[in-house]
């Protein structure tokens, strides 16, 4: 049995009724967010048509990504979370890389705003409509925000102190989870959502690359430590196999995802160029024209 373990079996009952508490709290947002969803796709759809505005696909994005967030908190990931931070960092990559995606797919900006009431519509139009928020929402400035949210949430709660104060107790727990989650959601958004918000391809790709440098230097960190950086307690039975383990999990699967992410959005910038500006060459020329015969001349002789 690990030294993590083992911890948390000794510890006070309080613990647990908290933590059962908050996993009550955190199915409960789930369904409020499926419900709100999904009142607000099923009003567009009947304005606009079945499929329009939202499509299937994003629809179908938004629930696994609810289904995925759900299942990272329960069952067997969240028993080898408790076991190892290996199993940990397994759950913490499931939120960033896999619930984070498909939220921000699911395009669930304009959906949840039809549900919400008429006041609540009014007040964040006017939150949009401000200046501050309309400076960021602009492309460059949304990138900086989205790429410290996500850096900065990765490092601290991978410190040693925030994370065994994480392991220790449930509503610092929840928070981090929910901090992953969000920051995950605010990264992927510009990159797979709507067309009319996405940033510049240029953009994303610097976004992308951006954010997962410095989480690959934090996988080398812990996978190229001599020694253990957190805690014997909060380490499975070889601390320092778990830790380098740990390390792997986040380096390797981030790299992955990220990088067939930013070759996706670079294939798709060249084929929308060529789309918009076929040709190039031949409509500077007319057709049919012939280079003139000097010039012709002049490079036979070069």
């Amino acid at each position: 049995m690990s030294g993590l373990t083992v911890h948390r079996a000794h510890g006070s009952g309080s613990g647990d009724v908290a933590e059962g508490l908050l996993t009550m709290l955190a199915v409960a947002v789930v369904c409020l967010l499926a419900a709100g969803y999904g009142r607000g796709v099923q009003e567009l759809w009947a304005r606009r048509g079945r499929g329009r505005v939202v499509g299937g696909r994003r629809v179908t994005a938004f629930g696994a990504g609810l289904v995925v967030v759900l299942a990272a908190d329960q069952g067997p990931v969240h028993r080898a979370a408790e076991s190892s931070y290996a199993g940990h960092m397994a759950q913490h990559m499931l939120l960033l890389l896999v619930a984070g995606p498909l939220l921000a797919a699911g395009a669930a900006g304009l959906p949840l705003t039809m549900a919400a009431p008429r006041s609540l519509r009014r007040l964040l139009a006017r939150v949009r409509a401000a200046p501050p928020v309309r400076r960021l929402r602009r492309p460059a400035e949304y990138a900086l925000l989205a790429a410290a949210a996500q850096t900065l949430t990765l490092w601290l709660w991978h410190l040693p102190g925030p994370y065994v104060a994480a392991v220790d107790r449930p509503v610092l727990h929840a928070a981090e989870h929910l901090s992953l989650v969000a920051a995950a959601w605010l990264l992927w958004a510009p990159v797979l959502g709507p067309a009319r918000h996405r940033t510049p391809a240029p953009v994303s790709l610097l976004l992308l690359v951006g954010t997962m440098l410095p989480a690959s230097a934090l996988g080398a960190v812990l996978t190229f430590a001599p020694e253990p950086v957190y805690p014997l307690r909060v380490l499975g039975p070889d601390p320092l196999a778990d830790q380098q383990l740990a390390g792997l999990l986040m380096w390797a699967p981030m790299d992955l995802v990220v990088l067939v992410a930013a070759l996706a959005v670079f294939l798709g910038w060249l084929l929308r160029l060529e789309r918009e500006r076929p040709d190039r060459l031949a409509t500077a020329r007319p057709a049919g024209a012939r280079p003139a015969k000097g010039a012709a001349t002049e490079g036979m002789v070069r």
